[in-house]
């Protein structure tokens, strides 16, 4: 049930903006082909915005349950996952990952060369836990098209949704190349969270998808999210789209998201409603705890939304690439998500400690701890750097509230 945003701070009137804005600037224009927004403080629903098609094809309407892809919105879940077997003694955050991946202990930091001839010299220090939980491991991204090492991504096609026979092999073929920096030094975005996914599994000795689905959504009542879309629940199943050289939306081809995968992805393999994320958010935003269900304690959820980059530095200061979710500037990066170092230099009238992320098909959330505030916004639209909604959106929420506990 919707709760009248003025009994909670905020201004309905400033609300509905959010309306006319997607309506005119992106969902009439054909920019974006829908789009859905929830905003929600102190766990109640304050404003819904359900616009557009899932399917412009068909004409069939976006719907308040519709089902998306969120791609790396599934980077916090599985981050979680992790740290509840950090909570239960199994794993700990300056463990070497070869303590769970043998084949890891030699990884070298790419000097020169090209895929099947890369000089490297040894890491100046081991790989640990806590640098795939915040991009600083040396992995890459293929997509990235930067260095002779993402290139060799490409070409084997080291991606767990290029994967046909599982998240093993995936790993082993990770271990055939080298990294692009020494782990602890730098931040890249990268497939380090498809390795946690990965080492969810191992450790915990159940099956990855299977441990998201008994720990995790069955507990939070997310009934729709999963790493496919069952045939019951096909109708519900927005079309996602790329944008054409002539600004003309087409579907997107690749993965259909329709069968169980291979190797589920936990940096980007989920599907999943609004609601059912706003569930998620809202078990953060309350220490770890959605009711009676408990992910995770609230000391837990405290380090996940600490600054974690070395020296307590920003994105600006230490990213050696120019792909992110997330603006560079005040911006640090917790345990799975960025995070609000400093508001001034973000140029976002947001909060200290305010944490987020968002997906290649536009997606996003951010949970505001001082202000009590979960955000999800939705749409299917392909590059997610394409328009800068995510900005406006954060900057337009945030004026809607008069209230402020700052």
């Amino acid at each position: 049930m919707t709760a009248k945003p003025e009994s909670l701070g905020l201004c309905s009137k400033r609300l509905r903006r959010l309306d006319r804005f997607l309506a005119e600037k992106y969902v009439a224009p054909g920019k974006l082909p829908c789009a859905l927004l929830q905003v929600a403080r102190e766990g109640r629903l304050v404003h819904q915005t359900v616009l557009g098609n899932a399917s412009l094809e068909t004409g069939a309407p976006l719907l308040e349950d519709s089902i998306v892809r969120i791609y790396s919105m599934t980077k916090p879940i599985t981050s979680v996952a992790f740290m509840m077997l950090v909570e239960e003694g199994r794993v700990a955050l300056d463990d070497p990952v070869h303590r769970f991946i043998p084949s890891w202990r030699d990884l070298g930091v790419y000097i020169a060369g090209l895929p099947g001839a890369f000089q490297t010299r040894p890491t100046d220090a081991p790989m640990r836990m806590i640098d795939l939980l915040r991009h600083t491991s040396g992995l890459t991204y293929g997509f990235q098209t930067r260095t002779n090492v993402d290139a060799a991504y490409r070409s084997g096609k080291i991606d767990p949704f290029e994967q046909t026979q599982g998240l093993d092999v995936f790993i082993d073929e990770l271990s055939k190349l080298p990294l692009e920096f020494s782990p602890g030094t730098a931040w890249n975005y990268s497939v380090s969270t498809d390795v946690l996914g990965y080492l969810v599994g191992k450790i915990s000795g159940v099956p990855f998808e299977q441990f998201l689905q008994q720990r995790i959504f069955e507990p939070l009542g997310m009934v729709d999210t999963a790493f496919h879309v069952p045939d019951d629940k096909a109708s519900r199943f927005a079309q996602c789209y790329m944008n054409s050289p002539s600004g003309r939306l087409l579907p997107l081809g690749g993965r259909t998201f329709r069968e169980p995968a291979a190797a589920p992805s936990g940096g980007g393999g989920l599907v999943s409603t609004a609601s059912d994320y706003l569930r998620f958010c809202e078990a953060m935003r309350c220490g770890g705890a959605l009711g009676d269900v408990r992910l995770l304690g609230p000391k837990t959820v405290k380090l996940m939304r600490s600054n974690h980059l070395p020296g307590g530095r920003d994105l600006a200061d230490i990213s050696v690439s120019m792909f992110a979710e997330a603006a560079y500037r005040g911006v640090g990066f917790g345990l799975g998500f960025a995070m609000t170092t400093d508001v001034a230099r973000t140029g976002i009238a947001g909060s200290l400690g305010e944490y987020w992320w968002g997906g290649a098909a536009s997606t996003a959330f951010w949970i505001d701890p001082v202000e009590d505030v979960c955000v999800v916004f939705l749409t299917q639209l392909m590059p997610s750097s394409l328009y800068p909604i995510r900005r406006e959106l954060r900057t337009m929420v945030n004026a809607a509230i008069l209230d402020s506990k700052a």
